[in-house]
């Protein structure tokens, strides 16, 4: 869809307080798209380079989200953000780089967690990359086992419901992991007749498992419909377009916030380096890519010009780049540090109050 412009400055160039981009009868502010596509583009040099860590030594296995940028970024600009029950608890899986990035995570924090340095926030250099966990917003650690996140969202969304308020859990995964039970389970748990829960499960669906296509695995037309039995309402958007992404992801919070009940809301992204470097993280062709379509109706718009996306582009893998550099100038975890927050300390516990691993002295 074109976009519109209401106003053009003296010197003919377009006033981003007048602009604003659509898709279909929903716009932004050029403003606002402007920071997403940036967002866009730092997470994708981020991702960009830990791929090249990952095939020079300088990292190891790499997993992450290029592809799913568009809408990860409009997720994140809209979390409440904070730490505690009163607060949006997010249990996320390991595509949601965009997301964190979007929360004003430095770029350099994920390329730690890469580097496996002592450094990395999420887990000291103990797991990869893109398992984050921000106890300081509510990011509730990333696990590698598939799907067990869904299974989990419930519990802290007990929680939010018994408090009061408007903050909500919301869970993303992909949608090969909804086969899984703990999806079974969150539709169970959050739809409980007199205990409905504001949760906002989010399938981001790239089509694919691994090296196995979705097509041939799931019966229903999309993964919404499968909550129509426990009476959750849903909405599948197309993940590629931020604007449509913003609203839709606005429209399902609004409904959990308000209603606290849940929501299912499908985002159709694609997988554009494969399911991880242990696949060889090459480049896929025919998928599109969201930050290039993006461009286009910026372009399109005049909200920004070839020159101006270029030096976004080369900002970002700057950005990168340092990022990198720092980080491999810092330390490595020590083997003392496997027994680091395995437990947390206990007032109550005469054996051991203060001592972190959980082990007598």
């Amino acid at each position: 869809m074109p976009s519109k412009m209401r106003s053009v400055q003296d010197n003919g160039s377009a006033a981003l307080t007048d602009l604003e981009i659509t898709s279909g009868a929903e716009s932004l502010p050029a403003q606002r798209c402007l920071d997403i596509h940036r967002i866009m583009v730092r997470t994708r040099a981020m991702e960009e380079r830990m791929i090249k860590m990952s095939k020079s030594g300088e990292g190891y296995f790499w997993i992450g989200g290029p592809g799913e940028e568009a809408f990860n970024t409009c997720l994140g600009l809209q979390i409440k953000k904070g730490c505690g029950p009163e607060f949006d608890f997010l249990h996320l899986h390991y595509r949601n780089s965009a997301t964190l990035v979007a929360m004003d995570m430095p770029l350099i924090d994920g390329i730690r967690q890469m580097g496996m340095t002592r450094t990395d926030p999420h887990s000291m250099g103990r797991n990869f990359a893109s398992h984050f966990a921000y106890r300081q917003w509510n990011v509730v650690p990333v696990s590698s086992v598939i799907e067990i996140q869904y299974v989990m969202a419930p519990g802290t969304a007990i929680v939010q419901k018994r408090l009061g308020g408007d903050s909500i859990t919301i869970v993303t995964g992909g949608e090969a992991g909804t086969a899984e039970g703990d999806f079974a389970s969150c539709l169970v748990w959050s739809t409980r007749p007199d205990n409905e829960l504001p949760v906002l499960m989010i399938v981001t669906n790239n089509g694919w498992g691994i090296s196995t296509e979705a097509c041939t695995q799931h019966g229903e037309k999309h993964v919404i419909d499968r909550g129509k039995a426990f009476g959750i309402p849903g909405e599948v958007v197309d993940g590629n377009d931020p604007v449509a992404s913003w609203y839709a992801i606005k429209r399902a919070m609004d409904y959990c916030r308000k209603q606290r009940k849940p929501f299912l809301l499908e985002a159709m992204v694609s997988r554009l380096y494969g399911h991880s470097s242990s696949s060889g993280a090459l480049r896929v062709k025919n998928e599109p890519d969201c930050i290039a379509l993006f461009e286009e109706k910026l372009l399109r718009a005049g909200t920004i010009d070839q020159v101006t996306i270029e030096q976004v582009h080369e900002e970002a893998a700057e950005e990168a780049e340092a990022a990198l550099e720092e980080a491999l100038r810092e330390p490595f975890p020590i083997p003392d540090d496997i027994y680091r927050f395995s437990y947390a300390p206990s007032p109550v516990d005469p054996v051991y109050p203060d001592d972190y691993t959980g082990l007598p002295s």
